[in-house]
């Protein structure tokens, strides 16, 4: 979905993938022709079935090929997927040469093999040509052990990390981030200004949802202002969910953060968010076409932002809720919250 995402954003995009089944590689490959994304993107691939030796070189050729583009002065993208086959085959070959084994029967320059690697990826200064890598290393853990030795080792070299969790994925909350665990360690300096604001309270907002959660389990007789809170909390996780191969657009992702952490869509009922959602940006796009553009191209959330998309979402809510036939229940609940 990044690689998707950067369509006619002029990023060239790299993805080596590391020790994978020959099919999913070619699955992958077939979703980015899909969607006209293999015109900018390239893939490096070192098989399951290829030597440790080539497992091993895949991620350097990779970055060999991004610097290349970087000192064009171009932004390139390079996932890796994943450091832990990688560092697999690395053990493979100094256990054949026989370096001593240390932790997990990895040699001790295993932290090297992927520090060397990650810090390839910077920004050249104007003087340089202004080009750029950002990498995104992805690594597997066993049972959800985030604290082993190759995840640990990755974490502590990066900017952060997302945590993805089995148990999650279960539930149908996909992508399966566990907020909890998920950190960044560059915060907003790597967001635009009108995403820092639209998304600013997400992160406690959703961690007050969790905490009430579990006191929910022991109790039925809540309060309005937790019943609030809860119903608030469950269309917030509602609206996260994202299927596969439907990247959002910066300004899309804002208005909807808007709407949600300034309280206008709690009278929407949770089964039906998904549906509203996709119809705003498309009423968004017909009726408020100026909104997208402004965000594009400012990438700040100024008042008379915030007030076109209050008012395209309570025009839009009206119709959505006549034609559900919701409309005395949402009236009622506007009334409710008025009082709380």
């Amino acid at each position: 979905d990044t690689m998707l995402n950067q369509k006619g954003k002029d990023v060239i995009c790299i993805y080596v993938a590391i020790g994978q089944k020959a099919s999913t590689v070619s699955r992958l490959v077939h979703t980015l022709e899909k969607h006209g994304a293999m015109e900018y993107s390239i893939v490096l691939a070192a098989t399951a079935s290829d030597p440790a030796s080539l497992q091993y070189i895949a991620p350097y050729a990779g970055t060999a090929l991004a610097e290349y583009f970087m000192h064009q002065g171009k932004d390139v993208l390079i996932v890796y997927d994943d450091l832990s086959k990688h560092a697999v085959a690395y053990r493979a070959l100094s256990l054949l040469m026989e370096r001593s084994p240390g932790r997990e029967a990895y040699p001790g320059d295993v932290f090297y093999l992927h520090s060397r690697l990650l810090e390839r990826s910077a920004r050249l200064s104007d003087e340089l040509g202004g080009g750029s890598i950002t990498a995104l290393p992805i690594v597997e853990t066993q049972a959800g052990d985030v604290s082993a030795y190759i995840p640990t080792n990755v974490i502590s070299i990066t900017d952060g990390q997302i945590f993805l969790e089995s148990s999650l994925f279960f539930e149908g909350m996909r992508p399966a981030v566990n907020v909890g665990l998920s950190v960044s360690r560059v915060g907003g300096a790597a967001q635009t200004k009108a995403m820092k604001k639209a998304a600013g309270s997400v992160r406690i907002d959703l961690a007050q949802y969790r905490e009430m959660e579990v006191f929910t389990q022991f109790s039925s007789d809540l309060d309005p202002a937790t019943k609030a809170q809860l119903t608030y909390g469950s269309g917030l996780m509602e609206l996260l969910k994202q299927p596969l191969e439907h990247p959002l657009s910066m300004e899309e992702q804002v208005v909807i953060l808007y709407a949600a952490t300034s309280h206008l869509l709690v009278d929407i009922p949770k089964e039906k968010l998904k549906t509203f959602q996709g119809g705003l940006y498309e009423y968004m796009r017909s009726s408020y076409p100026q909104v997208g553009d402004a965000l594009r191209t400012t990438k700040t959330l100024s008042e008379d932002i915030q007030r076109e998309i209050a008012k395209a979402v309570g025009e839009y809510k009206a119709k959505f809720l006549k034609a559900q036939g919701n409309a005395p229940e949402a009236a009622t609940a506007d009334a409710k919250l008025d009082k709380q």
